[in-house]
């Protein structure tokens, strides 16, 4: 049976009303200990409940026919970390039900392997956007971390960047890698840019291109950029292309933990990422930052639920 220490009070603090300070603390500490035991615990029935979050964007140069345009947008599938097929089903009725004009990936479909992916493939090819479904690579889609040491890693990730982007032909997405569409309704078109992943953080990989990926879009005057790491927009979005209105990324996952209350949201990741959770804007230019549809390493959500966003031009 186990056992657990449970700080006691000596017998000089009680009679005399009172605890120590050495006593407090120890009293505290086993609080806010079994308090996050709890909480982790809790957190693993949370990870396959999706929260639909719906937003209304007024954005600049949207061309009138486009108004009421409805973008869902997901990322971060981490489809290594998936177990439960029923669960995953479910998320993806809930995209459907929406019925988007486009659906939006920005990236990690997996936590290192394209094989990750086989069981899901048949699943999430039932995505429907009238317009299809657009997508980009992640960090996690390069397959292995980059450590200083590797002499040969961009091949090792362009070998594993190749098989991913074979999975997202075998969905039917289109996958941007540096490269941009656009989307045509009468007369009027806007564009769709799509960035391989670009960190301005140490550590993670950053093959993207920006001006390459902007090139063929740049006399469309209403851009989306699909960006897989937020830390991208200030670094370079917000100063070198404020002709870009909306960005879309993922990654932080919201840490997979936190506090939402209307009104307030805090996690440790804001510490790390300035922008990490929800819209952001700027001047005349906006970002929003998935919560990602999966997870990785800590196997819940604890305040902050896995997310799929539908976004309404207006």
């Amino acid at each position: 049976m186990a056992s657990f220490f449970i700080p006691s009070l000596k017998a000089d603090d009680a009679a005399g009303g009172g605890i120590s300070r050495s006593v407090f603390l120890s009293w505290m500490g086993f609080v806010t200990g079994g308090g996050l035991l709890g909480s982790l615990i809790y957190g693993f029935g949370n990870r396959y409940r999706y929260s639909v979050k719906k937003i209304r964007l007024r954005l600049e140069n949207l061309p009138a026919v486009f108004k009421g345009y409805k973008i869902v947008h997901i990322s971060d599938i981490h489809s290594g970390s998936l177990t439960d097929f029923a669960a995953v089903q479910r998320g993806i009725e809930l995209i459907n039900r929406e019925e988007a004009d486009l659906i939006l990936f920005t990236g990690d479909l997996v936590n290192y392997t394209a094989k990750e992916m086989d069981p899901y493939v048949p699943l999430f090819q039932k995505l429907k956007g009238k317009n299809g479904t657009i997508s980009i690579l992640g960090n996690h889609d390069y397959g292995f971390p980059k450590r200083q040491a590797d002499t040969d890693i961009l091949e090792l990730h362009m070998a594993n960047a190749y098989e991913i982007e074979k999975i997202h032909n075998a969905l039917g997405w289109k996958l941007l890698r540096n490269d941009s569409v656009s989307i045509t309704k009468g007369e009027d078109q806007i564009a769709i840019i799509g960035v391989e992943n670009i960190s301005a953080r140490a550590g993670f990989p950053s093959y993207g291109d920006l001006t390459k990926a902007y090139e063929k879009s740049k006399n469309i005057p209403f851009k989306i950029l699909m960006s897989h790491d937020p830390s991208h927009w200030n670094a370079e979005v917000t100063t070198n292309f404020q002709d870009i209105q909306l960005t879309l990324s993922g990654h932080t996952h919201g840490m997979q933990f936190g506090l939402e209350i209307p009104g307030f949201k805090w996690s440790p990741v804001k510490y790390i990422y300035k922008q990490w959770a929800g819209l952001y804007q700027e001047s005349h230019q906006n970002l929003y930052v998935n919560r990602g549809f999966g997870f990785i390493g800590y196997p819940g959500r604890v305040g902050i639920l896995p997310e799929i966003t539908v976004m309404e031009l207006v």
